[in-house]
């Protein structure tokens, strides 16, 4: 359902436009009301709905006064005016700030159907455009992603710093560490360093490199530095762990 606010200072005016959008047309939903244009922008300034069907004279600011100043919250939300005043300058000052339409008291029931029928096409034609641009950036982010993980894995022994990464897909170094966390549930670091303890598990298992060679091959220039991260991460020395895989070779 898209939401309607209402604004109109007339309580019996106002309830019967509610019942008439909500009865006779499709999609709408009446979601506040307002008796002046003060109260109308004191509640845009929290919430936003689809649509504004709005009275042009009330008291203290009027419909034209307040829809300028939704037209500086909001450029493209609709508004459709309501109105007694068949005053052809009254029509031209509306669409001079785009209004979607001008209909006059006593509402043609076959009118607001159709006035309001063409605002949920348009409506549902702009939900479908941004579903499918988040669509895309969706993809576009997971791409990204996978270009992120694959330099990593191809560049074990190198500068993997997060501004290094992020210069490599031209992004944002704090965009991409939180686009990275959304993406894979850890840290840009994490996957680094499991990355790198994973080739080096694979150096101790497959060469006879001396660990000293498999610390600057995996990225880490201090050998004591590459031992206390092995083994955090792994649970044993290096040294420990090519004794443990050569040990299963034997058997």
């Amino acid at each position: 359902m898209y939401k309607v606010l209402l604004v109109e200072d007339e309580r019996i005016i106002r309830e019967g436009l509610k019942t008439l959008i909500e009865k006779v047309t499709t999609g709408f939903c009446v979601v506040a009301e307002a008796e002046d244009g003060k109260e109308a922008l004191h509640y845009l300034r929290t919430d936003m709905p689809d649509l504004i069907v709005t009275d042009i004279r009330m008291r203290e600011i009027d419909g034209l006064a307040m829809i300028g100043k939704i037209r500086e919250m909001y450029e493209e939300l609709p508004i459709v005016i309501i109105s007694g005043y068949g005053d052809f300058q009254y029509a031209q000052k509306a669409l001079k700030h785009k209004v979607t339409d001008y209909l006059l008291k006593p509402i043609d029931r076959i009118e607001l159907v159709g006035t309001l029928e063409k605002i949920r096409q348009s409506l549902e034609r702009k939900r479908q455009l941004v579903t499918a641009e988040q669509s895309e950036n969706q993809k576009e982010e997971r791409h990204i992603i996978r270009k992120v993980k694959s330099y990593i894995q191809d560049h074990t022994d190198g500068d993997l710093r997060l501004q290094t990464l992020a210069d490599f897909v031209h992004l944002n170094p704090i965009y991409l560490s939180q686009l990275f966390k959304t993406e894979t549930g850890e840290n840009v670091s994490d996957y680094v360093t499991r990355t790198r303890m994973k080739r080096a598990k694979q150096l101790l298992r497959e060469t006879s490199l001396r660990i000293y060679d498999i610390s600057r091959l995996v990225g880490y220039q201090s050998p004591k530095h590459f031992m206390i991260v092995f083994k955090k991460e792994v649970g044993m020395t290096p040294g420990g762990y090519r004794d443990g895989a050569s040990g299963e070779e034997d058997l």
